[in-house]
C-alpha cells in the first residue's frame, strides 16, 4: 500500500509541473521573438546607436502569478474619443469594456480600448490594447508606463497576462508617438513582470 502511495505521489509530482513549464516556454519564446524583431533593422524601434549596442532586452523574471484571468465586462455603447500621446496626435479610440481582477487580495480595474482605425481593418479587428501603468514606473520599468496586447474574448473571462507587457516604442527612441495610459489605468501596485525599463535611453 504504502509502495502505491509513493508511485502515485511521484506520478503526481512529475506531472504537476507540467503546466508551468509550457507556459515559462511560451513566455521564453515570446521573448526570444521580441529580442530577435529589436536586433533586426527592419523592424527594430532602436537608433541606430541603439541598435548597435543590443544584445537583448531585460525582463523581470517570469512569475505565472502575474498571468490573469479577469472578468471582462462589455462597454454596450463605447463612445470614440481621442487618446492622449506623448505628441500632439490624437488617435481615435473606443473603450471596448473592462478587465475585473484580484491580485493579492486587493481587487483592480483596467479599461481595455479598441483602435478606431485597427477595428476597420481586417487583420486587426480583433486585437484590443491594454495600456497600464504600476509602481515600478520610473524605476525598474519605464516610466511612461507599459502595453498589453489582448483579443476579442469569446465569454465572460479575458487573460491578462503581464509577462507580456512591452514598452512603448517611445522608450527607445523619441522620433515615435506613443499613446499616454489614461489616469484610470494607473495601478496602485507593483507590477514586476514583463519588460523592463531600457538602460540606454
Amino acid at each position: 500500500m504504502i509502495g502505491l502511495v509513493i508511485i502515485a505521489l511521484s506520478i503526481l509530482g512529475s506531472c504537476a509541473p507540467s503546466i508551468d513549464t509550457d507556459y515559462i516556454e511560451e513566455i521564453k519564446l515570446y521573448r526570444a521573438e521580441m529580442n530577435q524583431k529589436f536586433a533586426d533593422s527592419a523592424t527594430s524601434p532602436l537608433t541606430s546607436d541603439g541598435l548597435r549596442d543590443f544584445h537583448e532586452l531585460d525582463f523581470f523574471d517570469i512569475d505565472k502569478k502575474y498571468h490573469i484571468e479577469a472578468r471582462f465586462v462589455l462597454n454596450p455603447d463605447p463612445e470614440p474619443f481621442e487618446m492622449e500621446t506623448t505628441t500632439s496626435r490624437r488617435p481615435i479610440y473606443l473603450k471596448y469594456g473592462e478587465a475585473h481582477f484580484t491580485l493579492d487580495g486587493e481587487r483592480y480595474m483596467l479599461e481595455i480600448y479598441q483602435s478606431d482605425r485597427a477595428r476597420k481593418m481586417t487583420e486587426f479587428k480583433e486585437h484590443l490594447f491594454l495600456p497600464f501603468k504600476d509602481f515600478t514606473n520610473g524605476g525598474n520599468s519605464y516610466g511612461g508606463g507599459r502595453f498589453l496586447d489582448l483579443k476579442i474574448p469569446e465569454g465572460e473571462t479575458i487573460t491578462i497576462d503581464f509577462n507580456k507587457a512591452y514598452n512603448p516604442y517611445c522608450a527607445y527612441n523619441h522620433k515615435y508617438s506613443c499613446p499616454v495610459p489614461p489616469d484610470v489605468n494607473h495601478l496602485a501596485v507593483e507590477i514586476p513582470a514583463g519588460v523592463k525599463a531600457y538602460a540606454n535611453h
